[in-house]
């Protein structure tokens, strides 16, 4: 039996397409082991899938200026020791890396062993962390066709972006029923990534009033970020979090409000749901939501609305605008077509293993 080290962490969005990996790569025929941060997200959503887990020190690399940058390179050498320690001990055949900050002294130990690496790359553009990991890997999966011109030259193959099949089996009643909402009128889901999104949610709670008047309203909002205020208001329900109902809440969506995170789009995308974006400004981020959701504009898979624009009377226009065109977003993502990325990540993962 083959054995596989995955690794990749910091956010969900660093650990879902590694879940969506794991019935291929077990059909493969590989032992799977998992190696992420002490405590970050990715150890509970590894642990409760039944993967051994390996932790290591882990810091982040940094563009700007932080008394972090002054430990953070400690942590990481010291994570690259540790890396270095697990790979002559266990021995994986092969890597593949999901992102994050913890993959690069994962990927660095395991070029040092001569271990291959097949790297994924989710974004438009690569992040700090996979261009400085791209060097060491004999692959490189990436999910926007744009992407093809940000990587190496005979490196990189187009897979698309793993989605997790139970994402794709969901009760459009079971989510009706989830929600404690009949099922007389159409369901606008809003996402605002794992943290929530503050300004949607507030922007969401202000149009409330003429949304309510087409819609039922699921509204994920981030951890702490619920309004006890407006509990109990008639088709409006709030959640922290949804993990277990998120398949039947989207299947029974009609419509979705969401960041532009790439894992998230693409499922958007997968289950063919008209949507508008509202990515990451580049005061928050380095501008990857913003090219995530321009790029699916292009394809007619989504509208956008640029956090600096958002308001209650933009919120509410773009809603009504997706929901009347939904039939052109819909045709769109139908045409594009939704080839099986995971089972194109593990043909890649195979045929480095097999030196091909």
């Amino acid at each position: 039996m083959k054995k596989i080290l995955l690794t990749g962490g910091g956010t969900a969005g660093h650990v879902t397409p590694n879940i969506a990996l794991l019935p291929y790569l077990k059909e493969a025929g590989f032992e799977i082991e998992y190696m992420g941060s002490y405590d970050g997200i990715e150890k509970s959503l590894i642990e409760a899938q039944g993967i051994p887990y390996y932790g290591i020190s882990s810091g982040k690399l940094r563009r700007y200026l932080d008394v972090k940058n002054l430990t953070d390179p400690i942590r990481i050498l010291k994570g690259l020791k540790e890396a270095k320690k697990y790979m002559k001990e266990n021995k994986p055949d092969i890597v593949f890396s999901k992102g994050g900050f913890v993959s690069v002294p994962v990927i660095f130990a395991a070029a040092e062993c001569h271990i291959p690496v097949v790297i994924h790359e989710s974004d438009l553009t690569p992040g700090l962390a996979n261009k400085l990991s791209i060097p060491k890997a004999t692959k490189v999966c990436y999910n926007f066709p744009e992407t093809e011109e940000y990587l190496p030259k005979g490196k990189s193959i187009h897979t698309g972006l793993p989605v997790r099949n139970e994402l794709l089996a969901g009760d459009p009643h079971k989510g009706y029923e989830f929600c404690g909402f009949p099922e007389d009128k159409p369901i606008l889901m809003i996402i605002g990534g794992s943290l929530g999104a503050q300004k949607i949610n507030e922007t969401v709670r202000l149009a409330l009033d003429e949304l309510l008047k087409t819609f039922y309203i699921a509204h994920v909002c981030g951890k702490g970020k619920m309004d006890e205020s407006f509990e109990g208001t008639p088709g409006y329900k709030q959640f922290e979090y949804v993990s277990e109902e998120l398949p039947d809440l989207f299947a029974a969506s009609n419509l979705i409000i969401s960041r532009a995170g790439a894992n998230v789009i693409y499922e958007i995308a997968a289950l063919k749901k008209p949507s508008l974006l509202i990515p990451l400004g580049t005061d928050q981020s380095r501008g990857d939501q913003i090219l995530n959701a321009k790029s699916f504009k292009r394809r007619g898979f989504a509208e956008n609305l640029f956090e600096d624009e958002l308001s209650r009377e933009s919120l509410i226009n773009d809603v009504i605008e997706v929901n009347t065109n939904r039939d052109s977003y819909i045709q769109a993502m139908t045409e594009a077509g939704s080839a099986n990325a995971a089972q194109k990540v593990t043909e890649v993962i195979l045929e480095v293993l097999n030196g091909k």
